[in-house]
């Protein structure tokens, strides 16, 4: 009987492909003769929490719905080294194995195992180092004067304002100033919020008629 094999791919950046990665998944299932049951796949940032794809293998492994995993590389399935090792945990007292294409682990035995645990450390130490490289040079760079981010809108945000107000469309007044309709939309609730923070600010401090703060009672 063969072995029931899932597959998992998850891509983070608009330039990487599903469909490379479940390619030589599907190979390496076949080479093996195992039967591919399901294919789960996530597009989001490895950083995040929320995975369905990863949560809805979780919850098929939970059910017995197959008896071996298998990924492109096993950072494509973790956050972390602990989230890794949780999810391997899992795996190995559900009776499930893990295979991943990149670095040719099997977790079946106590060798691939150890393989593993060595790896995925030495890899987010070098997520670490990278993040820290981004930090300093992000540093260095606000230390020489240069600008860190997006430059200022150089827009006349009233009339962005007032041209939505008169009934022209996001999409209109977006192409007009050459901007997202998400800008018009920020610069739109944000003139809103001033307007009504200062009539709380009129109400709680009335003027008299020639201007001053009246005296208090």
């Amino acid at each position: 009987m063969k072995k029931r094999a899932v597959l998992y791919c998850r891509i983070s950046t608009g330039d990487q492909h599903l469909e490379t990665q479940l390619l030589d998944l599907r190979e390496l299932a076949k080479q093996r003769g195992y039967e591919v049951v399901r294919e789960y796949t996530d597009v989001i940032s490895g950083a995040k929490s929320k995975r369905p794809g990863l949560d809805q293998l979780m919850a098929d492994a939970r059910r017995h719905h197959f008896d071996i995993l298998i990924v492109a590389a096993f950072d494509r399935l973790a956050r972390n080294v602990r989230h890794f090792l949780e999810v391997l945990d899992e795996m190995n007292h559900l009776g499930i194995s893990f295979l991943s294409v990149r670095e040719n682990i099997d977790s079946s035995g106590p060798l691939g195992r150890a393989m593993i645990i060595i790896v995925g450390a030495i890899a987010e130490l070098e997520r670490s180092l990278i993040v820290e490289r981004v930090k300093a040079g992000m540093r260095r760079a606000k230390l020489e004067g240069r600008r860190i981010g997006r430059a200022p809108l150089n827009i006349e945000r009233a009339a962005v304002v007032s041209d939505r107000r008169s009934g022209n469309s996001l999409t209109e007044v977006a192409k007009k100033y050459r901007i997202s309709r998400a800008t018009v939309c920020r610069l739109v609730n944000e003139a809103r919020g001033l307007k009504s923070h200062a009539g709380n600010l009129e109400k709680a401090v009335p003027l008299t008629e020639t201007g001053n703060l009246q005296a208090a009672a």
